[in-house]
C-alpha cells in the first residue's frame, strides 16, 4: 500500500511538474521541496483511508487501485498542514530536514534577494502549503472513481479541511492567550489532529467505496452504522496518536522524531501533558513552567526542569494513562463494528502502529 500510494504521489506531482514548468521554471523548486517531504511520513492517514473504504465493503486494492489514488490525496493535506505548522511554530526542522520557510530563507540569501530572507521563506511557504491543499482535491477527483461516490467522498474531505484549520487556530490561540484547561487542550488534540488523522480518513474511504450506495446489497442503514462504528473507533485512536506525539515532542529522540525534543517548549506548545502539569502543579512547580514554557531561547538545561516537573507532577503517567484508556475504548469499538473480519484485523494493527512508536 505504501509503495503504491507513493507511486500515485510520484505521478501526480510529475503532472504538475510540467504545469508549474509552463508558468515558470523559478516555481520548480518549490515542487522539489514538496516531493521531498512527501516522500517520507508514515502514510497512517491513508491507510486509514483504504481501511475504511474495505471495511463498508470496498474491494481489495489489487481488485481496484482506485482507492489508493484517493487515499493519497490525504498525504498532500497533510504536508500542506506540516508547512504551515511550521511556519506558525517558527520550528526549523521537519522529517529531520530544514522546514520549507527555512528552505527559501536559505535561497534568498544565498542569492542575495532584496529585503528579509525570513520574509521571503514565510510568505513562499505559505503559498506552497496553499497549493498543497489545493492539489488535495484535485488528486482525489483524479482517482477516477464514480463521481457519485466523488461527491460523497467530497463533503467528508471538505469537513475534514474545516476542522483541521479550525483545530490549528484553536492551538495558536491557546498558545496567545496563556493557559487553557485539560478539556481546551483536548479541544484542540481532537480537531487539529485526532479527527483528521483517524476518523475523517476512515468515513471517507467508507464514502468512497461502492457498498456505501447499496451496489453489494448493503442497506442505507449498514452505511450509517459503518460511519458510527468509524468514528467510535477514530476519534479516541486520533486522540491517543496526538498524546503520543505530545509526550515524544517532549521526551521522544530527536534522531527517531526528526525534530528537536525542546522545540515544543519553546514553542510554549499548551498540549494535554502541559495541562495535565498544571493542574497538579504546586508553586515551586508552576512557576518553572510559566519561567520556561515558550521561551525562544530555552536551553537544555531549562527544559530539563520542565521534564522534571511534567514527571514528578504525575502529568506524563497520567498522559500514559489516558493513552492507554483511549486505545482500549478504540479497540472496544472495533470489536462491536460492522466491518468484515480483515478490516478489524487491519485496524487492531494500526491502533498499535499509531501509538506505541518513538517517531
Amino acid at each position: 500500500m505504501r509503495e503504491q500510494v507513493g507511486r500515485a504521489l510520484a505521478d501526480f506531482l510529475g503532472r504538475q511538474r510540467a504545469v508549474l514548468a509552463g508558468i515558470d521554471p523559478d516555481l520548480l523548486p518549490g515542487l522539489d521541496v514538496a516531493g521531498r517531504l512527501l516522500a517520507g511520513g508514515k502514510r497512517l492517514r491513508p491507510a486509514f483511508c483504504y481501511w475504511g473504504w474495505r471495511a463498508a465493503g470496498g474491494p481489495d486494492a489489487a481488485a481496484d487501485g482506485r482507492i489508493l489514488t484517493a487515499a493519497a490525496a490525504l498525504e498532500l493535506l497533510h504536508v500542506s498542514a506540516l508547512v504551515h505548522d511550521d511556519v506558525m511554530d517558527r520550528s526549523d526542522t521537519r522529517r529531520g530536514q530544514p522546514a520549507v520557510h527555512s528552505v527559501f530563507a536559505a535561497r534568498h540569501a544565498a542569492g542575495g534577494w532584496r529585503g528579509s530572507a525570513d520574509s521571503f521563506g514565510t510568505g513562499a511557504a505559505i503559498l506552497l502549503g496553499d497549493l498543497l491543499l489545493a492539489w488535495t482535491g484535485e488528486l482525489l477527483r483524479a482517482s477516477g472513481l464514480p463521481a457519485a461516490a466523488l461527491r460523497r467522498g467530497q463533503a467528508v474531505l471538505d469537513a475534514m479541511c474545516t476542522e483541521m484549520i479550525a483545530g490549528q487556530y484553536l492551538d495558536l490561540l491557546g498558545q496567545a492567550a496563556g493557559p487553557g484547561t485539560v478539556e481546551s487542550a483536548l479541544a484542540v488534540v481532537r480537531y487539529k489532529s485526532a479527527k483528521y488523522t483517524v476518523e475523517r480518513p476512515l468515513l471517507l474511504g467508507a464514502a468512497l467505496a461502492p457498498a456505501v450506495t447499496g451496489a453489494t446489497g448493503n442497506t442505507a442503514e449498514t452505511g450509517h452504522r459503518v460511519a458510527a462504528a468509524c468514528s467510535a473507533y477514530g476519534i479516541p485512536l486520533g486522540v491517543a496518536f496526538q498524546l503520543r506525539d505530545d509526550v515524544l515532542g517532549v521526551f521522544g529522540d530527536p534522531a527517531e522524531t526528526g525534530k528537536p525534543v525542546i522545540g515544543d517548549l519553546r514553542e510554549g506548545k499548551r498540549t494535554v501533558l502541559v495541562a495535565m502539569a498544571r493542574d497538579r502543579a504546586d508553586t515551586a512547580q508552576a512557576s518553572i513552567l510559566d519561567r520556561h514554557l515558550g521561551q525562544p531561547q530555552l536551553d537544555e538545561a531549562a527544559a530539563a526542569q520542565v521534564r522534571a516537573v511534567l514527571t514528578g507532577t504525575g502529568a506524563l503517567a497520567a498522559c500514559e494513562q489516558l493513552i492507554r484508556d483511549s486505545v482500549r475504548e478504540a479497540l472496544a469499538a472495533l470489536t462491536a463494528a460492522p466491518f468484515t473480519d480483515e478490516a478489524k484485523t487491519a485496524l487492531a494493527a494500526l491502533a498499535a502502529t499509531a501509538t506505541d512508536r518513538m517517531s
